[in-house]
């Protein structure tokens, strides 16, 4: 689908280059990727407002050092998904170790018309599964959130994290038998 300014048929590489000098090939490259780091950073930190600041510093900061990018074979996403783990990895250093929670941002699963007993066991559950995930080491968290966020394939999810299809496959299964071990362990 063309858009108003002819990027859309353009490759990543052409537009990655023309984007070093055309800010509105760069908003085509925020286009389409933004989704994609916005789910991958709120996983990682769990409320609105900070994913939506740090999706903004993660394009702003690729926006400043668009000149300095080179393509080294893989996805420009994965330059983005770099960037927004250091950004993460930055904000949670500068909040230690409390996780606060926006009532905004608590989702309760379930029906109104369920009985609240069930939405309240629905929502323990998720919250126990979560706080589990991100118990994980970082290299996993962001397997399962490339994995079930972004629905990428494993030969997908290789070319971002810089490994094979079959050491995704068995980074995969170590880690889901980890999430097991550890919610089993905590009585779920």
């Amino acid at each position: 689908m063309p858009d108003r300014n002819g990027h859309a048929d353009l490759s990543e590489t052409e537009l990655v280059e023309l984007a070093k000098t055309d800010p509105e090939a760069f908003g085509e490259l925020y286009e389409r990727n933004v989704e994609r780091i916005y789910n991958y950073i709120y996983y990682r930190v769990g409320n609105v407002t900070d994913a939506e600041d740090l999706t903004a510093r993660t394009f702003h900061q690729a926006l400043g050092n668009l000149r300095r990018y080179v393509d080294q074979g893989v996805p420009f996403v994965a330059w983005l998904y770099r960037i927004a783990h250091n950004l993460v990895a930055n904000h949670h250093r500068a909040r230690g170790r409390w996780k606060m929670t926006s009532l905004d941002d608590v989702e309760l699963i379930g029906r109104p018309a369920d009985a609240p007993d069930r939405a309240a066991e629905l929502h323990e559950r998720a919250r126990a599964l979560w706080s589990a995930i991100r118990r994980q080491p970082e290299e996993r968290q962001r397997l399962l959130i490339l994995k079930f966020t972004d629905r990428l394939s494993n030969d997908e999810i290789g070319d971002l994290m810089g490994r094979t299809e079959s050491s995704i496959k068995s980074l995969y299964f170590r880690t889901l038998k980890s999430l097991k071990v550890d919610l089993e362990a905590r009585g779920w």
